[in-house]
């Protein structure tokens, strides 16, 4: 679809031009699928302050209320995380734990889909929450959430020797506990559940007959995502790294620009 490389994204003139012929195009539905942290929402040191940006917030809401458009948040988050802090309409599915949980809104909550572990992964979460917390003992900005399916060491508020340190210490421990390790942006998660943004984007798009999916992130797990999807797929890089993305913008407040046109060329 593009000619840039996987090191050479398009820009955002670019990335405008082929969302209006995908637009025209008329394939539908159109899969509209979204990172949140630093992709819609811009990071915040406390996780919990999160917040997509209010004009996100409009776009989202227009897009998921267009006739033949789909919306899904792809979140490392889990569920109940992402649910509380993510303003999305009903009908909106989100994607939490990197995939290992889904579900869709509704007037009334979440429709879930049930993850349900084995005595043995049950018992492996355990193990890993244990020794996942001496990873982070006496370090100063090291902690480690708890989720239904894998334990996060995170390291954002960390000095740079110590992050490298307990990251690295994560990772061992994941390559011996763990069924998965993903190593983002100053986090190691490690599941019991072998899951990733790319499995569960290919599966949504597999269930809903979605010709096209646009996908954009921020993060290194959502290049298993840009990965897994298709050639006349549309993937955008938020901010900078190297990336497999067809298409760059420079932050969620240039990303949730791009939405509210796409928002008004759908509902045109």
């Amino acid at each position: 679809m593009s000619e840039t490389t996987a090191h050479q994204p398009a820009d955002s003139a670019a990335l405008r031009a082929i969302l209006t012929r995908v637009v025209e195009g008329g394939a539908r539905p159109l899969l509209v699928a979204l990172d949140f942290d630093g992709t819609l929402a811009p990071l915040q040191d406390d996780p919990a302050r999160s917040r997509i940006l209010p004009a996100g917030v409009q776009a989202l809401a227009r897009l998921a209320g267009t006739d033949g458009v789909a919306l899904a948040l792809v979140s490392g988050r889990a569920m109940n995380d992402l649910h509380t802090l993510a303003e999305v309409p009903p009908g909106t599915y989100l994607v939490g734990s990197h995939g290992a949980e889904r579900a869709r809104v509704t007037r009334f909550g979440l429709d879930r889909d049930v993850v349900q572990l084995t005595d043995e992964q049950a018992d492996r979460l355990a193990s890993l929450g244990a020794q996942a917390a001496q990873v982070a003992r006496g370090r100063d900005g090291v902690w480690v959430e708890s989720k239904p399916t894998a334990v996060v060491v995170h390291t954002r508020l960390a000095p740079p020797e110590v992050a490298e340190l307990a990251e690295a210490e994560a990772m061992e421990l994941g390559e011996r506990l763990g069924a998965g390790v993903l190593h983002g942006k100053d986090v190691v998660e490690i599941s019991v559940l072998r899951a990733s943004k790319g499995e569960a984007m290919t599966a949504l798009r597999d269930e809903l007959g979605a010709p096209v999916v646009v996908y954009a992130g921020d993060d290194v797990t959502d290049e298993h995502a840009f990965d897994a999807l298709e050639e006349h797929d549309v993937t955008v890089k938020v901010g900078g790294g190297e990336t497999g993305a067809q298409f760059r913008v420079d932050s969620p407040e240039d990303l949730v620009a791009v939405l509210s046109d796409l928002a008004d060329r759908v509902g045109a």
